[in-house]
């Protein structure tokens, strides 16, 4: 499926109540401040949103929610990988009925595919579950351990997934990421997500890329695409070290939680993370909120 994604799309968290429930009248607040700061589309129920520490129905019911209040000029992509195959496909199909812009799935995490077929086998049965809608692999090596260099995967996979349009690729291997987008003569949509090294995947001729800190941060890396654009390398540089900075710092203080913490203070309190991860303290937000002002990281809101 020949489609192409350019520009930033950023992966929202999923706003909690402090009594666990889904806060989903933020979600709306959310979506118009990825708008607002020329984000393209939001990759919902990801890593940052936190997708294994939610139900099915409870992933379903957000899908809806961000379909039904999305600015029309923002994309909705739904996460609908699982460890559980038909859940995956219930996702999938969910999120082809709901309207939804296109779906992605990671592979499974516990019982890892042992071969390239097996995780193409299983990639194509979730595709095969929208078929009218564009279908990413989703590459995240760190999290799932699923590391087949992801050009072998195209090359099978672009036979048999009729659907399938690109990949979310989440990992540092750029020697692979070149291969992926020259692959056929540029066919597929490599999306890159690490959001510390976008200007490494500029260069290797990235166009569209997924990250969470474009949720609050996504000033910072227009410039660093439109320096890179404009051929004034040290300008690009220097914006992609203060990203660095940033992510550094968020690093620090417990990385997602972090980031949530860096959405109160833009006045989207998007409440605490589900067990087993851990909110940061009162502390630790006064000190991360000390140390973005110092090093003047710490977004505005609009």
């Amino acid at each position: 499926m020949n489609i192409k994604l350019t520009g930033l799309i950023a992966a929202p968290h999923t706003p909690f109540h402090e009594d666990d429930t889904i806060n989903y009248n933020l979600i709306r607040k959310q979506a118009d401040w990825l708008s607002s700061n020329s984000v393209i589309a939001a990759f919902v129920c990801g890593t940052t949103g936190e997708w294994s520490s939610l139900t099915t129905t409870e992933r379903m019911a957000i899908t809806e929610h961000w379909i039904a209040v999305a600015p029309r000029d923002l994309k909705i992509i739904v996460h609908v990988g699982h460890n559980c195959l038909s859940d995956a496909q219930l996702l999938a199909a969910h999120a082809n009925k709901a309207g939804a812009y296109a779906v992605a799935a990671i592979a499974p995490d516990y019982f890892r595919p042992a071969t390239l077929n097996a995780l193409v086998e299983f990639c194509s049965r979730i595709a095969a579950a929208a078929p009218n809608l564009p279908f990413y692999y989703y590459h995240m090596p760190a999290m799932n351990g699923v590391t087949f260099a992801v050009i072998d995967f195209l090359k099978v996979a672009a036979e048999r997934i009729p659907n399938l349009a690109g990949v979310k690729y989440t990992f540092e291997n750029l020697m692979d990421y070149r291969q992926c987008v020259a692959f056929d003569n540029g066919r597929f949509n490599i999306l890159f997500g690490r959001d510390e090294i976008m200007l490494s995947a500029l260069a290797m001729g990235a166009e569209g890329f997924v990250g969470s800190t474009y949720n609050f941060a996504a000033a910072t890396y227009h410039k660093v695409i439109g320096a890179f654009q404009n051929k004034d390398m040290k300008a690009a540089q220097a914006h992609q070290t203060q990203a660095i900075e940033m992510i550094n710092a968020l690093s620090r203080y417990g990385g997602l939680s972090a980031g949530k913490a860096v959405m109160k203070m833009l006045g989207m309190d998007c409440g605490p993370v589900r067990a087993p991860l851990q909110s940061i303290s009162a502390e630790a937000y006064e000190k991360l909120q000390h140390e973005l002002r110092v090093l003047n990281l710490l977004p505005t809101a609009k």
